[in-house]
């Protein structure tokens, strides 16, 4: 097991791209997902006139993921929708997609997978994209209405059980938590949040911020019981009833959403060699092995301006790593060292964070003002800005994204 910061080894001969002058003739990507497809189209960009094969487990074209808790779910768009590129789309990109295809093993040295079906895919190049799944309480697949929510058939299973429903409790209260709260709210249900944290979101955003989000959603009728762990679940009949907190008292509920984070899905590559903690680990070109590369919500890189290890579970990231990925199959020598990205739609709130806002850092309010939950919100550590917080502000909240980028300049040179 290697150290917190440490990153694989470079082969002897391999350089910061693909390890050799000679490009590869074939890239096969596992993981139909956005961070796949993004790795995918830059290929193409690039001008990667070779095979492409792409695995995906799902029976469904690549699909976006944060509409699902809030569009989706909320019946304001058509499954369909969501879809990241209409057919025609995908079919110029000349790559085969084979789709309900599982991974289940790789074999490093020969670049090959293999899937549950029998199927062999073989490239010069792998690509790994399979994200995360869902984490899970214990005893929540024997009862009905008990739901998670990752996948598009997750969110169309959920949404038929809250039109049926009168009261949803969410366990976790996190981004995921917090938008499924805020949407199941809006639909009419009595929604009770609930988690061991103080706030929504307050592991994302510290607590000021946290305590603004929670002041909006118990205005808008969310009950939140934060503060307080989730043991298990209540059924009667074979559905579920209720959830159980740490005191004893159940929280009654037609439907439970379980929304407390997700593993990396590396389960099929426990015998490949690969170094999995969090993740498949990774240098700072995103490389796990000579020829293999991890992309998305999977792949825990070297971060060459923090100098440690990063996993980022974000629409933003997959979409930047992938590309960066491209680059670096076709030889480009460019370490992937971004400034994060996100953003949480949640009733009428828009809020959109550059940088890391750690939970012990030093929160002030450099444009607007919390109590008309219009501002931005910078975060500093030690005096250097590591993050910025815009609530309704998006053209102000770019513009203080440079700070971020200026802090992380500035941070201290990584120890080796």
């Amino acid at each position: 097991m290697r150290n917190e910061g440490d990153a694989p080894e470079k082969s002897a001969g391999q350089g910061a791209g693909q390890g050799s002058d000679q490009l590869p003739g074939r890239v096969l990507v596992v993981g139909a997902s956005a961070s796949g497809l993004s790795t995918v189209e830059a290929l193409r960009r690039k001008g990667f006139a070779g095979g492409i094969t792409v695995l995906g487990d799902e029976p469904h074209v690549p699909y976006d993921r944060p509409p699902l808790s809030k569009q989706v779910l909320s019946g304001a768009w058509e499954p369909e929708r969501a879809a990241l590129r209409a057919q025609e789309q995908l079919t110029s990109l000349d790559a085969e997609f084979l789709y309900g295809e599982t991974a289940v093993a790789l074999d490093v040295k020969a670049r090959s997978v293999r899937t549950a079906s029998g199927r062999e895919a073989a490239a010069d190049a792998v690509v790994i994209a399979t994200g995360v799944r869902a984490r899970r309480l214990a005893g929540q697949d024997d009862l009905a209405g008990v739901h998670v929510l990752r996948s598009l058939d997750d969110a169309l299973a959920l949404r038929g059980d809250l039109v049926a429903g009168r009261r949803l409790v969410v366990v976790g209260e996190g981004v995921l938590g917090s938008e499924i709260a805020a949407t199941a709210r809006m639909l009419g249900l009595e929604v009770t949040l609930a988690g061991p944290l103080a706030g929504p979101m307050a592991l994302q955003v510290g607590p000021v911020v946290s305590g603004v989000l929670a002041g909006l959603h118990a205005e808008r009728g969310v009950s939140l019981r934060l503060g307080e762990g989730v043991v298990g679940l209540a059924g009667a009949g074979g559905r579920v009833s209720g959830v159980r907190l740490a005191s004893g008292e159940v929280l009654p509920a037609d439907v439970v959403v379980v929304a407390i984070g997700g593993i990396p899905a590396t389960e099929w590559l426990a015998d490949s060699g690969l170094t999995l903690d969090n993740g498949v680990v990774c240098d700072a070109y995103c490389r796990a092995a000579e020829g293999v590369y991890a992309v998305g919500d999977v792949a825990r890189w070297h971060h060459e301006g923090l100098g440690r290890l990063l996993r980022l579970e974000n629409r933003t990231n997959a979409t930047e790593q992938g590309m960066a990925v491209a680059g670096g199959i076709l030889g480009e020598d460019r370490p992937y060292a971004p400034v994060p990205y996100f953003w949480t739609d949640q009733f009428d709130a828009k809020l959109q964070v550059h940088g890391f806002l750690p939970a012990d850092a030093e929160v002030d309010v450099i444009e607007g003002e919390l109590a008309a939950r219009r501002f931005v919100a910078r975060y500093r550590v030690g005096g250097r800005v590591t993050g910025v917080l815009g609530w309704n502000m998006p053209k102000q909240t770019r513009l203080a994204r440079q700070e971020v980028v200026d802090g992380l300049e500035a941070a201290p040179a990584p120890s080796h």
